[in-house]
């Protein structure tokens, strides 16, 4: 019946909206957690030790349908674990000097650091003469200024739920009017953003090879966990301490965080992916920003400021260009699909987009 497939239809949608609201839940809960002295080394470990359990099952349920696994392959999984806990460090490091706001808009910046990569490794082709390439070109430099913006600039404050917040930033329009811890984040979020683009590249070249998505999420998640492990002995060798989880909100943001990125969101992204394709799943990011907002207003008592609304509208703009011009080059590669393929063709959207595993990496 037409309602049921209307019905249906909206299920890609709203699992999209769900998926978006708990990935800036683990932001926010990670936020007050370290904010009550938990260590995001420790954190990263717990969580993704927790993520690898809750996949274990499929690991040993899908072990006679796979492709056979080689030393190479385990090799390439290694090296994603290595880039994703490199990322993973950074970005929790970026959460807990500034907001899970400014993660969420600095998070848009990705697909560009992702594009500008595949430019130097020469797997996306810039041709000026079209004006899908200025879009893109033009899409980049849109969101790096937006994140300048979000970073770098206050101005008056339009949000605040604390009668108290605000006290500790200045309401004035000077343009580097943030704290030097906030902007210390920022510098954080997005060398994270460069490290996740180059995650992108390294996955796109693993699933080509392997396209066994949910078993490269498990191999991944284990070394990650393996490595990270490695990292928090040595950086908290003299505060065993740390390694205690003590307080509920600790033990819940490590369960959520568990569930939503390990299991939740990866899940949701693939099947979306199946279903509706790379774009759609894309075009959710900067709806992140929007619930980040909120959140960090009404539950964290922070202030919302005018630098970050004209930041992350910026961000977004320059992100949605982005996505338009590949947008119409898969459109216009579809319509000329008789000729040879072209360089810009062969990693289509898969690289630029966000990956179904994390956006943190």
């Amino acid at each position: 019946m037409v309602w049921q497939r209307r019905i249906w239809g909206a299920v890609p949608f709203t699992a999209m909206v769900i998926v978006e609201c708990a990935e800036v839940g683990v932001s926010t809960l990670s936020k007050v957690a370290m904010s009550k002295g938990m260590s995001h080394f420790v954190f990263i470990v717990y969580y993704n030790a927790l993520g690898t359990l809750l996949l274990l099952p499929f690991f040993i349920f899908r072990r006679k349908k796979r492709a056979p696994l080689t030393f190479r392959l385990i090799c390439q999984f290694f090296l994603l674990g290595l880039i994703g806990s490199s990322g993973k460090i950074l970005f929790f490091a970026g959460v807990k000097n500034s907001s899970a706001l400014l993660a969420s808009a600095m998070a848009n910046l990705t697909p560009i650091f992702t594009f500008l990569l595949a430019l130097i490794f020469r797997m996306e082709k810039l041709d000026l003469r079209k004006a899908t390439s200025y879009a893109k070109s033009l899409g980049a430099i849109i969101s790096v200024g937006g994140a300048l913006i979000v970073t770098l600039y206050d101005g008056p404050a339009l949000l605040n739920y604390s009668s108290s917040s605000g006290s500790s930033h200045s309401t004035h329009g000077s343009f580097v009017s943030r704290s030097s811890t906030w902007i210390f984040g920022g510098l954080l979020l997005a060398i994270q953003c460069l490290v996740a683009s180059g995650w992108n590249i390294a996955q796109a070249a693993t699933v080509k090879d392997y396209p066994e998505e949910m078993t490269i999420v498990f191999f991944y998640t284990m070394f990650l966990t393996i490595q990270c492990t490695v990292i928090s002995l040595i950086v908290e060798r003299n505060s065993m301490s740390a390694w205690k989880l003590e307080l509920p909100i600790e033990i819940i943001a490590v369960v959520y965080a568990a569930i939503c990125v390990s299991v939740f969101r990866i899940s949701v992204h693939v099947w979306c992916l199946h279903k509706k394709g790379p774009v759609y799943v894309a075009m959710f990011k900067p709806l992140g920003i929007a619930i980040a907002a909120l959140l960090v207003v009404v539950f964290l008592g922070e202030t919302f400021y005018l630098g970050s609304l004209v930041g992350s509208i910026v961000i977004s703009v320059g992100f949605y260009t982005v996505i338009y011009a590949k947008m119409k080059e898969k459109a216009m590669a579809e319509n000329e699909a008789v000729q040879p393929s072209k360089p810009s063709d062969q990693i289509q959207m898969a690289p630029l987009l966000p990956s179904s595993i994390s956006n943190e990496v």
